[in-house]
């Protein structure tokens, strides 16, 4: 059943389940949310299950038409979110009405908001997983990871507008205004960049550069010298922090290659992740250094509040 006309796309608006896993030894990569817990909120709040499938909307631009009547919930950005031309609150439920008008304009503070439905959106899925990703041509609403056109309709699940209302506590909600502090767990091959870069990479201040997308985000400070010039190729995980010869640290995100050669300090926490995928470009960031059990107690903690 259609939930949704679209009346008109913006630059990106893809459908994100939770990923594509258990593909990486094909060259496939894993898709999903850029910002985990955003994602997980609108989940939780629209009474959704663990991996429904959610809108995960980048700069705003969209202007959706209600086909029924929903019960939903915005999380994420403020991409300047308007319900019949009245602002609409964020990180609650919120009931819709057939012909109600949802508009996207630009964004006011962070980059990637989030739109669920109770019930949850039904895609394509392919290879276990209805996580679009574009350069793949996998998933998404019509099985090829496309960004949303003007016309396309969006299916969901069921159709329920409940008068249940859920709010977010205020904690949980992130500023996206302030600067950004990353964990990071150093390793891989942190012991090979000079002293010198090292404690540049963590008393800096970083700005996030216009190259920045779902397949990762390039930094912008001070150049980071390492011993090594390259690698033979190893896996990539979500968050790797790898820093090509410029000195330039990329940190890989959802859509990064399977692969890579460069040198790397280590790995965001996958809510750090998170927080960089919001990030404007311009915006200010900084890595703190974290250690592994603290990572994975706070990711089990994270993990079970909604599981």
């Amino acid at each position: 059943m259609s939930g949704f006309r679209v009346a008109r796309a913006g630059p990106l608006a893809l459908l994100q389940d939770a990923g594509r896993f258990g593909v990486r030894h094909l060259g496939i990569t894993q898709g999903g949310p850029a910002d985990l817990h955003a994602w997980a909120w609108a989940n939780r709040l629209t009474g959704n299950d663990w991996g429904a499938a959610v809108l995960e909307v980048t700069f705003g631009g969209l202007e959706l038409v209600a086909e029924r009547d929903m019960t939903i919930a915005l999380t994420g950005a403020d991409l300047g979110i308007r319900h019949n031309q009245q602002p609409a609150p964020r990180w609650r439920t919120l009931v819709i009405r057939s012909g109600d008008v949802l508009s996207f304009s630009a964004p006011v503070s962070g980059l990637r908001a989030y739109l669920a439905v109770s019930g949850g959106f039904r895609g394509t899925a392919v290879l276990g997983s209805v996580a679009s990703v574009t350069r793949e041509q996998l998933g998404g609403f019509d099985g090829q990871g496309s960004s949303l056109r003007s016309g396309d309709r969006l299916a969901i699940t069921r159709s329920e507008a409940t008068g249940d209302e859920r709010q977010a506590p205020e904690w949980e909600q992130p500023d996206y205004r302030h600067t950004a502090t990353l964990d990071l767990l150093p390793g891989a091959q942190i012991a090979a960049f000079t002293g010198s870069s090292l404690f540049e990479a963590f008393n800096a201040l970083w700005r996030v550069d216009q190259r920045a997308d779902r397949m990762g985000v390039r930094l912008i400070g001070p150049a980071l010298r390492c011993a090594v010039d390259s690698l033979i190729s190893e896996g990539i995980s979500l968050g790797a922090v790898q820093v090509p010869p410029d000195g330039q640290p990329i940190v890989l995100l959802n859509d990064r290659q399977t692969i890579g050669g460069y040198p790397r300090l280590g790995n965001l926490t996958p809510l750090a992740a998170s927080r960089l995928a919001q990030c404007l470009p311009g915006q200010a960031v900084r890595f703190r250094a974290t250690g592994i059990d603290r990572a994975l107690r706070q990711h089990r903690d994270f993990l079970s509040r909604f599981r």
